[in-house]
């Protein structure tokens, strides 16, 4: 029998009394040497092209070294193909541009993305490459980590940068799974934003600060804590029962969306229960105020107060008018 090689690593399995007198060879070319570049070795990959990572057995290859480093300088991005079979390689793309690079496995899989700047640990999940955590060079020539936490991916065409310490997603991100920002952020486009939406009966379990458009309403609304509530316009209801005075609304235009309401203060109040409505003085410019020929509704003239109609004025059949001590009310 002679020497045989592991599937992955390409490292010699010397068969016991093979290599009697000559062993020291291929224990330090085919497996100790082997071994030392498949946990530390480094793959430098200075040329602009796609590459096809090389898998000879018992002799030095590029798939079998522990780091990729891309150091080639271009715009277009480049793939580089490995045996698609367990293994975890660093790939780190320090491009002298603004260059890509996808590792993808024979086939070819899918693979992940690796931007300009970004150092990723990439392992082979059984049916493709997945990042398991990545870094992106900032403008100080650090690292700092990008976490997408459970099952968060950033993929579409987006691309990542950084200025100083600030993280830019440019072009189209789709992230899937919760993605946090613990840090205020802005949205700097000349489009706009699309947030979450969906009918009431949808509603995510509320939590102060939620955002959210609901297609049942057609409106925006927001959960302040307490309940949910219309954003950017008031929740209108029909309010017969209030039994205090409250501040009738005017709005800054005849048509459109009202950008400011006004209220009267104490010059003009409205008490919803009773339909009262209270005024300085009330004016009529054109000189006429008019009021119904009948009482269809009972009224007591509360003390202090006296009241006029221009008649003739009906009480309806059931309903009543009453004046209260030292008030007067005058048909005229």
């Amino acid at each position: 029998m002679t020497t045989a090689y592991t599937s992955l690593l390409g490292l010699a399995l010397p068969v016991t009394g093979e290599l009697s007198g000559t062993w020291g060879t291929t224990v330090n070319d085919a497996i100790t040497s082997l071994l030392d570049s498949a946990v530390a070795g480094t793959t430098t990959i200075t040329s602009d092209a796609d590459v096809t990572l090389t898998t000879t057995t018992g002799a030095a290859n590029t798939s079998r070294q522990a780091v990729l480093l891309w150091t080639a300088s271009g715009t277009v991005t480049r793939t580089i193909t490995a045996p698609a079979q367990s293994k975890v390689y660093v790939v780190i793309n320090k491009t002298g541009s603004t260059q890509s690079i996808k590792l993808v496995g024979v086939g070819p899989t899918t693979g992940v993305t690796i931007i300009a700047g970004e150092s990723a640990v990439c392992a082979w999940n059984g049916v493709d490459f997945i990042k398991t955590s990545s870094t992106i060079a900032n403008a100080a020539g650090s690292n700092t980590q990008v976490q997408f936490n459970n099952s968060g991916v950033l993929g579409g065409s987006a691309n990542l940068t950084w200025s100083g310490t600030a993280l830019a997603i440019t072009g189209t991100a789709a992230v899937t799974g919760a993605l946090t920002a613990t840090l205020d952020s802005t949205f700097s486009s000349t489009g706009a934003l699309i947030i979450s939406k969906g009918t009431t009966g949808q509603r995510p379990t509320a939590a102060s600060g939620m955002l959210r458009f609901n297609t049942t309403t057609t409106e925006f609304e927001g959960y302040n804590g307490t309940a949910w509530a219309s954003v950017g316009g008031a929740a209108l209801s029909n309010d017969t029962s209030t039994a205090t005075n409250v501040y009738p609304l005017f709005a800054s235009a005849t048509s459109g969306t009202a950008s400011t309401l006004y209220t009267g203060n104490a010059k003009l109040l409205y008490k919803p229960s009773t339909g009262e409505l209270q005024a300085s003085v009330p004016v009529a410019l054109n000189g006429i105020v008019v009021n119904s020929q009948t009482v269809a509704t009972s009224y007591t003239i509360a003390v202090g107060y006296s009241a006029m109609s221009s008649g003739p004025v009906t009480v309806a059949s059931g309903q009543a008018v009453t004046v209260s001590s030292g008030s007067r009310w005058v048909v005229v």
